[in-house]
């Protein structure tokens, strides 16, 4: 190849794959196998692989159209991923599977832990965006148990590498895809590490492609295991006094196991009380918190960095209120700390600021991160409505403007049309014109839909 030459991306030629049977074969067989009738002899017309997937899929309750569930925060999976053995290889990974342009290539490749949960999701810009739409996005579960017969979780419940084409995938939402996956092992305990996956059209399930990514991973462990005897080479040169980890530093004993972390997320989206679960060293509790304290945790869960008690009393009693609400508030906070050393103690509010020591999600920052990643079907479902719906707390009202705006906008630009109709049948989009012109202009000429759109749009617009 000339020197400069553009590297051509290996999914460039799309080569049509012939399944072994016909697409539409495979969703009968699958709506009878869904509908209970586990003895229907369609089901001899579909692969013996993508079979016992469905039955195993069956046995583990996965819904036909469940969205996968988001495992990870964006705060876990940045680090949970830093530390996983293959963020050491995965340049490696982009090198051998997205050369080039990797945002033009047509495909999307994945790769996840043991569990099927997806650590690094990289490729086609426009693929990444419509399967994120599906939860095929970082930090979700695609597991068999999560989500059915799909190549990451299919791949890592068989230890093998496998393709699954369109139809053949147990949950709908995935089936106008196909995807190869192959395993990761440890190169010296054959322990599974991972599963690399490349998702897209017919392209991603060529027999070539089967070939180029049972070659990336075995690439993989080739390269873990260079890199571990380089490391011991290195280790055994600098003398038994080191610990391979810099000068001077010797091995430490192992120290007594430290409590779990708290993990604390505060439910708000369509809910007046809030919830407040913690889990941390093995239990788990839910609280039912009042409105005010529901108030006072969330503002500081949106403001990490800590409040004065001015600004916090104005944003929870008014700018107006706040100096005559002075000591209201620091009577509220004594109660709120009370409530929190017996339910959760890690979470009690430090002074001076006013600030958490430990980190506190929330449903809505959940539903903002799932927008981010382009995952908008999820995100969509995890919207249970506005926040605190009922408060009129003016800091309260900010986010709650903030979550819907930040839905509503991420919907409208890039969105699919099932997820945009779904949205626009909510309390949030119900009475949102603009939207239901955007759904009217997406749907085809014959599209049943359109007349109850326009039907809706007339009644929009004579109220107005």
């Amino acid at each position: 190849m000339p020197i400069g030459a553009a590297v051509p991306s290996p999914w460039s030629e799309r080569r049509e794959v012939s399944p072994e049977t016909s697409r539409l074969l495979i969703e009968r067989a699958h709506e009878e196998l869904v509908a209970g009738n586990a003895a229907d002899h369609r089901l001899g017309d579909v692969r013996v692989l993508v079979r016992d997937s469905w039955r195993r899929s069956l046995e583990s309750l996965v819904a036909a159209e469940a969205l996968p569930p988001l495992d990870l925060t964006a705060d876990e999976l940045e680090a949970y991923r830093q530390g996983h053995p293959l963020a050491a290889v995965i340049d490696m990974v982009r090198g051998l599977l997205l050369p080039g342009d990797a945002s033009e290539s047509g495909v999307a490749v994945a790769v996840g832990d043991a569990a099927g949960r997806l650590l690094w999701v990289e490729g086609d810009r426009h693929v990444r965006r419509l399967t994120g739409a599906m939860g095929f996005v970082e930090g979700a579960n695609w597991s068999e148990d999560a989500v059915g017969t799909a190549a990451p979780g299919t791949a890592l419940a068989l230890d093998r590498s496998v393709q699954i084409h369109g139809a053949e995938h147990f949950n709908r939402l995935v089936q106008p895809w196909s995807c190869t996956a192959a395993p990761v092992h440890d190169p010296e305990t054959r322990r599974l590490l991972g599963v690399i996956d490349v998702t897209g059209g017919a392209q991603a399930v060529t027999p070539q492609a089967q070939l180029l990514v049972d070659a990336t991973a075995r690439a993989i462990e080739g390269e873990l295991l260079v890199a571990r005897l380089k490391e011991r080479a290195l280790r055994q040169a600098q003398g038994p006094g080191h610990s391979g980890q810099g000068p001077g530093r010797t091995t430490r004993r192992p120290t007594a196991r430290r409590p779990e972390p708290t993990r604390a997320t505060l439910r708000v989206l369509g809910r007046d009380r809030a919830l407040l679960e913690v889990a941390g060293d093995g239990a788990e509790t839910v609280s039912e918190l009042g409105a005010r304290h529901a108030e006072l945790l969330l503002m500081l869960a949106v403001h990490r960095q800590g409040l004065s008690a001015d600004r916090l009393g104005e944003l929870v009693y008014g700018e107006a209120a706040a100096e005559s609400s002075a000591v209201t508030l620091r009577a509220e906070m004594v109660r709120l700390r009370r409530t929190l050393a017996g339910a959760a103690p890690a979470l009690v509010p430090e002074s001076r600021p006013y600030r958490l020591g430990v980190e506190l999600e929330t449903d809505a920052h959940q539903v903002l991160s799932l927008l981010d990643r382009g995952a908008h079907r999820v995100a969509l479902a995890a919207y249970r409505g506005d926040v605190l719906p009922d408060s009129v707390a003016p800091g309260v009202e900010e986010f709650r403007d903030t979550v819907r705006t930040a839905l509503r906008e991420a919907l409208m630009a890039e969105a699919s049309i099932d997820v945009l109709l779904a949205f626009a049948d909510t309390d949030a989009g119900s009475g949102d014109a603009e939207l239901l012109r955007l759904c009217l202009s997406m749907l085809p000429a014959r599209s049943p839909r359109r007349t109850g759109l326009v039907t809706r749009i007339e009644k929009l617009e004579a109220d107005s």
